[in-house]
């Protein structure tokens, strides 16, 4: 078992406060929007055998176990994190598998370079994800009913806003909100401005359902994300709930500290809300245009006290133990790779102690138990 070093990523989105409180440590004054645990290249974890890529690499089969790495290969298959956003993130989808193996090999073939802005595909997989509230967390999640998008819209009473009530109620479903998108992203970019900018007049003044995307609009002025964001769910998770993020679902989070575990891939379509690369052709192509409830997670709690979040991916596997004190030992040895990311209270995982923040790796069937009084999320696969 290791205790793991891990990166804490400073984008400016993040919160100030929210990570370095739940560490226990004074800020910095910089943002700090993600803390990595994990074997992503981009920053791997550290621990006193070297990187969990260095460990996973000397020995894939008894770190990772046989079946993992006849399952997923030579590399841990998922990426865990603390997020904290202080203000929102950008819109954003994932592909699947398939787009996303078609969609690497294409730029491949064309020569983008990996690491160049305007590359949509930077390796070969999927991104399917999960966030878990640590707090009250804001997020959006999938397109509206169109016509409950058409009335938030129209009840802000913004004339150039019309066209798009129009179109979500003159068509079917999927091409209203098809339609709409597209009219959004493609948008003469000084009347969108404008447009932008009397929405969140709109918004601020009205309140209510309205609130978020005024505050969304103050970060972002003059985005045509924000006229994009209303036509999402906006959810508000309570802690312990949780979101399923799966291939071509439109999605944003707009606030709060998360445990969040991911498919380990960087592949990322933009809708708006940032000023990186939007390519609205290949966006169109991935996006899902279905309406539909977000599906907000509630654990489901074993006969071992382990409570698990159900997804339907097999790359990552999060679940949560809540200990009372003096609740004695619980055996967490499993077959599969496991992080332990204590969030709460105090926990003993094996020979360390592991206070809010702190995690550790544990190999493939190496004997475990945790004890203590407090949280611990265990992330792992299916085998």
């Amino acid at each position: 078992m290791d205790r793991l070093d891990n990166t804490i990523r400073p984008y400016a989105w993040g919160s100030r406060t929210a990570i370095p409180h739940l560490l226990g440590v004074e800020p910095t004054g910089e943002p700090q929007a993600e803390m990595w645990m994990g074997a992503h290249p981009g920053a791997p974890s550290r621990s006193e055998r070297g990187t969990l890529v260095e460990v996973i690499d000397a020995d894939p089969e008894r770190e990772l176990g046989a079946r993992a790495v006849a399952r997923f290969g030579p590399r841990l298959p998922f990426l865990l994190k603390i997020l904290a956003a202080g203000a929102p993130l950008s819109l954003q989808v994932h592909p699947d598998l398939e787009q996303a193996k078609a969609g690497y090999a294409d730029e491949e073939r064309r020569g983008i370079p990996v690491d160049a802005p305007h590359r949509n595909y930077r390796d070969a997989n999927h991104k399917p994800e999960l966030i878990c509230a640590l707090t009250e967390f804001d997020g959006l999640c999938g397109f509206r009913d169109p016509l409950k998008a058409a009335g938030l819209l129209d009840g802000l009473g913004v004339d150039s806003l019309k066209p798009y009530v129009d179109l979500l109620h003159a068509r079917p479903e999927d091409a209203a909100l098809r339609e709409v998108l597209t009219a959004i992203l493609t948008a003469d970019p000084r009347e969108m401005a404008h447009t932008v900018s009397e929405t969140a007049v709109a918004c601020a003044r009205l309140g209510g359902d309205h609130a978020p995307y005024a505050d969304i609009a103050h970060h972002y002025p003059g985005d045509p994300g924000v006229i994009a964001a209303m036509l999402l769910n906006h959810v508000r998770l309570q802690p312990g709930e949780a979101l399923f993020l799966g291939a071509g679902i439109p999605h944003a989070y707009l606030s709060g500290l998360g445990v969040e575990i991911m498919a380990n891939s960087d592949n990322v379509l933009r809708c708006g809300l940032t000023p990186k690369h939007v390519d609205v052709p290949e966006l169109l192509r991935i996006v899902r245009f279905e309406a539909a409830d977000p599906g907000v997670l509630r654990p489901e709690a074993g006969a071992d006290g382990e409570e698990v979040y159900e997804t339907p991916i097999d790359e990552f596997r999060l679940s949560r133990f809540a200990l009372p004190e003096g609740g004695g030992a619980h055996d967490v040895t499993r077959d599969a790779p496991q992080i332990l990311l204590c969030t709460a209270g105090s926990i003993r995982a094996g020979d360390h102690e592991l206070s809010p923040g702190r995690s550790v790796f544990v190999p493939a069937g190496e004997k475990t138990e945790i004890s203590g009084a407090g949280t611990v999320f265990r992330a792992t696969v299916i085998v």
